[in-house]
């Protein structure tokens, strides 16, 4: 099991690499700011998709960081 300092060093890498640096900062700071559920946030991320749909968005998210 990795560390929570890793995975928060691997996160912000993440992030960084998506969004940017200046953007990336604006996340973390809304996410600190707002009342946010994250559970929450994630049964709900997918409402409405199929498996297929889900799987099809990550099969072109994949080529297209490819």
């Amino acid at each position: 099991m990795r560390t929570d300092n890793i995975v928060r060093v691997e996160a912000m890498s993440v992030l960084i690499n998506a969004l940017g640096a200046v953007d990336a900062e604006r996340f973390i700071s809304m996410v600190k700011r707002d009342t946010f559920d994250y559970t929450e946030w994630q049964q709900k991320l997918w409402d409405g998709l199929s498996i297929e749909e889900i799987h099809t968005m990550g099969v072109e998210l994949e080529r297209a960081n490819a």
